[in-house]
């Protein structure tokens, strides 16, 4: 049998177990109460991120690329994204919002879901600036902001909620520090300082907040990659970026916007844009010091700028003032177009050879050969009979129709006007004997004509003279019955 647990009476033994117990429900009271006081300090959710600027400027990118995402698509009106953000001091993680308004402005009405009266106190705006495009920096920041000016209007807070955003604006612009040497470099929040409520804060200058929208405002610069090329291609100084880095801290000055300069090209400036954001939305540390030197990756936290600091751009302005307007100067260059060689196309076989059957139904008739040779030429276009190869004969019709009349275009025209001259030659020895007086005129008046020009016979003049002499003398050539030349004439 098992054995029986005798009941112990209080005050023997379990003295020791009502310790245990007391010291068990303490260290649970210390839980919860650490549970409690720690619950405040959680990351807060419903943080967001309002996104301005044009089509083309690097928006979805540039979100993308902070989201660690490869994001390809472009969204239209309004497109959300999230950062994942994480407090590696009390191992929290949480999500912020990221609101992208299209650069069309007939979608700024959808701002309504972005930015409440509620969530209007939690929001950070950024507007970004597209550096490759820089004649459109100032006219696009102006826009934007004009936009959510007028949303922010339209929402109706009361005034004193108002002006209590403004407020903390204004102090949160006036107390900025730069950050001591040997700060962590993992976002942490931030404590608040003791007597942080006693420090003293300088008054803002004349220019400074004077647009204050009760919300951290950012200005982000992309596609700072792009200076270099505008240098080398539009002839860009250090002047022209001087000056549009001071008209751009101008505008941050009257919002109280902090300004960077990134590339998602070469991926500068990226991971310092993420963590003044979360210090921004968040409080987190932030140990980074503004920087101005590099003029494609400037830093300008908001607080730290002044206008005696803007002064120092001013000091490199020589063709330009710094009042001068921003169009005046950085103008859009003028579209160079490229010139290319026009790619041919061989058209169609059969189209080819219609054009060409027109063309050739176009031109006058031309002459054949048949149609220039004379009329007393034989069938067989030799002055030799067929029958008798040896002997040369003259056709019974004519002895000047044997001569055949040259192609000038031919190599052998030559050869055929030496032909000519000696059936000429034997027109003229034949200018005595009996029987034969038109073959003799022939001879005689064809020579005379020579001798009165000075030159020699030329091919085309001899045989038309030999075809009019012809026509004129057939009757009689024909009646006189020429016997043919014997070989010792020849």
């Amino acid at each position: 049998m098992a054995p029986v647990l005798e009941k112990q009476h209080p005050g023997s033994v379990g003295a020791g177990d009502n310790n245990e117990d007391e010291e068990g429900q303490n260290l649970w009271s210390s839980i919860l109460s650490e549970v409690s006081t720690s619950s405040g300090s959680k990351l807060p959710s419903g943080k967001n991120i309002l996104l301005f600027g044009e089509d083309g400027s690097g928006k979805t990118t540039l979100m993308a690329k902070l989201q660690g995402a490869e994001h390809n698509k472009k969204g239209r009106g309004l497109e959300y994204l999230y950062l994942s953000v994480h407090d590696e001091d009390r191992d929290d993680l949480t999500r912020c919002n990221v609101w992208i308004l299209d650069g069309d402005l007939h979608h700024k009405g959808l701002l309504k879901f972005a930015a409440t009266a509620k969530s209007l106190a939690d929001c950070l705006a950024v507007f970004v600036a597209d550096m490759s495009r820089p004649w459109t920096i100032m006219e696009s920041l102006q826009k934007w902001a004009s936009v959510l000016r007028d949303h922010v209007d339209k929402l109706k807070i009361p005034p004193e909620e108002t002006r209590e955003m403004e407020q903390m604006m204004v102090k949160a612009f006036q107390e900025y520090t730069e950050p001591e040497d040997g700060s962590p470099s993992s976002p942490q929040r931030r404590a608040p300082p003791p007597g942080e409520d006693e420090s003293i804060v300088l008054p803002l200058g004349e220019n400074t907040l004077t647009h204050n929208l009760g919300i951290p405002v950012l200005i982000v610069c992309t596609k700072c990659d792009a200076i270099s090329v505008l240098e080398k291609e539009h002839d860009y100084r250090e002047e022209h970026f001087d000056f549009i880095q001071s008209h751009i801290r101008q505008f941050c000055i009257k919002y109280g916007a902090g300004l960077i300069y990134t590339s998602v090209k070469e991926e500068k400036n990226l991971d310092l844009l993420y963590k003044y954001i979360v210090h921004k939305l968040y409080d987190f540390q932030f140990n980074t010091p503004a920087s101005v030197v590099e003029k494609d990756a400037v830093f300008i936290p908001s607080g730290w700028d002044n206008e005696k600091k803007i002064g120092i751009l001013h000091e490199n302005l020589s063709t330009v003032k710094p009042e001068d307007t921003f169009g005046d100067f950085i103008t859009k260059p003028p579209v160079r177009k490229l010139v290319h060689d026009k790619e041919i196309c061989a058209e169609d076989e059969q189209v080819f050879l219609m054009k060409q059957q027109s063309l050739l139904a176009k031109q006058p008739a031309t002459p054949t050969r048949g149609a220039t040779e004379s009329p007393g030429r034989t069938a067989s276009g030799s002055p030799r009979p067929a029958g008798r190869a040896g002997q040369p004969t003259v056709t019974s019709s004519s002895p000047m129709s044997a001569v055949k009349k040259p192609d000038p275009n031919m190599k052998g025209a030559a050869n055929e006007g030496v032909l000519a001259n000696f059936f000429n030659s034997l027109l003229s020895k034949k200018t005595g004997s009996p029987g034969s007086p038109g073959v003799g005129a022939v001879g005689a008046e064809v020579q005379g004509s020579v001798k009165k020009t000075g030159q020699k016979p030329g091919l085309t003049d001899v045989q038309a003279e030999l075809d009019r002499m012809t026509r004129k003398q057939d009757s009689m050539v024909s009646a006189n019955n020429v016997p043919p030349p014997t070989e010792n004439e020849v």
